[in-house]
């Protein structure tokens, strides 16, 4: 698909694309053409290719039989008669009540339903128009609709115009077999009776072009966006309500930084002491006393590797998908652009994920680098893409286009296994020949026993606090994008900008939790800081699946098993992704921490 629109003559013929029906009610899309209900294609017309994004959020788009010619109006025309049995019936009548809505294209535009402000002084359109009204117990299917094509006409060519909005105004309207209804305006609507065995189902259409200069050619798609406009006031509070949460962190880390560390390292440098804690002076205490344990290797050390290396290809995905998006150059014109860009990312930052993970293993003073490459490669990554397998079935049983075709999954394991591993395992390659991260202290051959800690020190509470902190920062831009994802399904996520300086206080506040967090767990001399730290910045992500529980039952209105649990599973894939992100930010934080603050002291 093109990510814009082209220039028209007079009498040219513009191509209307149907692509699918979708609903707020389920998370079960349905290709058009695959209804039982709707007027089949003609031989000669075709599917069109689609991307990778586009074929993953359900898009199926096709040609389509109406014939729309340029500056033509058409008051009305047959399109055709389908005799429809008790399992069309059936369908159509489940489909409208589950508020399904019909989404076409017109020149790269969603077919728009219209709204007007309260105050009627501005309109704004949602994509989409819905199938049909379900009243007492009926369903009425809309059988007639109503095309108004604005245009305008292009300036750097003359005699063409520009089409600069596409209304569908849909009508359920009964009239008889094989021809166009009598009267648009107030008719009888089309009832589906489930009773009978058959019914046809007449479908017909008319097509008004109307001049709009009101419209710029360069701002049409801005009337999608309109009716979120008045939010921008709620994301201004939400990143002034995190900026302030973040300052407050800030200040705590300086406090600790500046004058508490500051003091503690040069009390301690101006005594002598050796190896042996029998060497220090009495008044030593806390993270001075663990010098030579702090940095022993942690248990399941090649694990721990390959989820940071995993972290970083995550957060180099995010970041840059951010960065795209808030750039403006994924338009909602490009469809699928988000996912499309999201996954090739993810593939090619195979190379730091296996980069980081590599100097990290070696670190740990593990030797067997392919293992370790091969491991990041296929954990994170194979889990994933299993667990996406296996719900695809799920959508496969229901019949549903979000379903993942036989061939994009080959070409999902292609990219995983033929341009994600070698470039893990190239990147590891790179980051084994790299010198290893000697620690600043010397580790002693005896581990120190770790004494009791207090009940505010446990990896559930640290967690539990460590998490609550960036979630209540991010919890009202995290509304907008549910409500993007699961219920405005025919509106469109725009806010890239304020998600972006979201994205960026959240890892600050990340960061400087971490510091904080590793400080008192070393001053309790608990050395055992790597798994831990890793942990706690993950915390926020088990906040985040709570409140998609909580957004489940209070929020939404999903229909069926199938739903609910597809809506479960992605939210829990968010999560991971979301939670490998912080934690490795948190992780990489306070290596640099503990790092920095022993590389000051002196040691024998």
């Amino acid at each position: 698909m093109p990510s814009s629109g082209k220039s028209y003559a007079e009498g040219e013929i513009i191509p209307l694309m149907v692509n699918k029906v979708s609903s707020d009610s389920t998370q079960l899309p349905y290709a058009y053409y695959d209804l039982k209900f709707v007027c089949p294609p003609s031989p000669d017309v075709k599917r069109v290719g689609l991307n990778l994004g586009e074929i993953l959020r359900g898009d199926r788009i096709s040609g389509s039989d109406y014939n729309i010619v340029m500056g033509k109006d058409v008051e009305c025309e047959r399109l055709c008669d389908v005799e429809v049995d008790a399992a069309g019936i059936d369908q159509a009548s489940a489909l409208i009540r589950n508020s399904y809505v019909v989404e076409w294209i017109l020149d790269n535009l969603p077919g728009a339903t219209t709204y007007e402000s309260i105050d009627k002084s501005r309109k704004y359109y949602a994509a989409g128009f819905k199938l049909g009204s379900y009243e007492n117990d009926v369903a009425y299917i809309n059988n007639h609709v109503t095309m108004i094509i604005r245009y305008r006409p292009d300036e750097n060519n003359a005699g063409k115009n520009l089409i600069v909005a596409f209304e569908v105004y849909p009508k359920s309207v009964r009239t008889m077999a094989g021809q166009c209804p009598k009267k648009i305006n107030n008719p009888k609507p089309l009832a589906l009776d489930a009773s009978n065995e058959k019914t046809t189902i007449p479908y017909s259409y008319s097509v008004y072009f109307k001049e709009d200069l009101g419209i710029k050619y360069s701002e049409r798609w801005d009337l999608y966006f309109l009716n979120s406009s008045n939010s921008d006031h709620i994301h201004w509070l939400a990143i002034i309500n995190s900026l302030v949460i973040a300052s407050f962190l800030t200040v705590v880390v300086a406090i600790i930084m500046l004058r508490t560390l500051s003091r503690d390292i040069q009390s301690y440098n101006q005594d002598t002491h050796g190896e042996d804690d029998k060497d220090l002076p009495e008044d030593i205490s806390g993270w001075k006393l663990v010098h030579g344990d702090v940095f022993r290797p942690p248990v399941h050390k090649g694990v721990l590797a390959s989820l940071i290396g995993a972290g970083v290809q995550m957060f180099v995905m995010a970041f840059s998908v951010l960065v795209i998006a808030a750039l403006g150059l994924l338009s909602p014109s490009y469809r699928g652009g988000f996912l499309s860009f999201a996954l090739f990312l993810f593939a090619f930052a195979g190379v730091f994920s296996g980069y980081f993970s590599s100097r990290l293993y070696k670190s740990f003073k593990g030797e067997k680098w392919i293992k370790n490459a091969l491991r990041t490669a296929m954990l994170v990554p194979g889990i994933l893409l299993g667990y996406v397998v296996a719900l695809n079935f799920l959508s496969w049983s229901q019949s549903s286009s979000s379903a993942i075709p036989f061939g994009t999954l080959v070409v999902l394991v292609a990219m995983w296994l033929l341009i994600l591993v070698p470039l893990v395992v190239i990147g590891g390659w790179l980051g084994f020949k790299r010198p290893a991260i000697e620690p600043p202290t010397r580790i002693k051959q005896i581990a120190r026993q770790i004494p009791p800690t207090p009940w505010y020190m446990n990896l559930k509470f640290a967690m539990f606090i460590g998490g609550l902190i960036p979630f209540a920062a991010i919890l009202i831009e995290l509304l907008f994008i549910l409500k993007s994802v699961w219920q405005d399904k025919t509106g469109y996520y725009y806010m890239y900008g304020f998600l972006g300086l979201t994205f960026c206080i959240l890892i600050v506040m990340v960061v400087e939790i971490s510091i904080v967090t590793t400080y008192f767990q070393l001053c309790a001399e608990d050395y055992n800081w790597w798994w831990r730290s890793f942990l706690v910045g993950t915390g926020s992500a088990f906040w985040i699946f709570c409140y998609s529980i909580w957004y489940y039952f209070t929020k939404l209105n999903l229909s069926g098993f199938v739903s609910g649990l597809l809506f479960f599973s992605y939210s829990l894939i968010g999560c991971v992704v979301y939670g490998l992100c912080t934690g490795t930010v948190s992780f990489l934080a306070a290596y640099e921490f503990v790092h920095r603050i022993y590389l000051a002291v002196k040691t024998d």
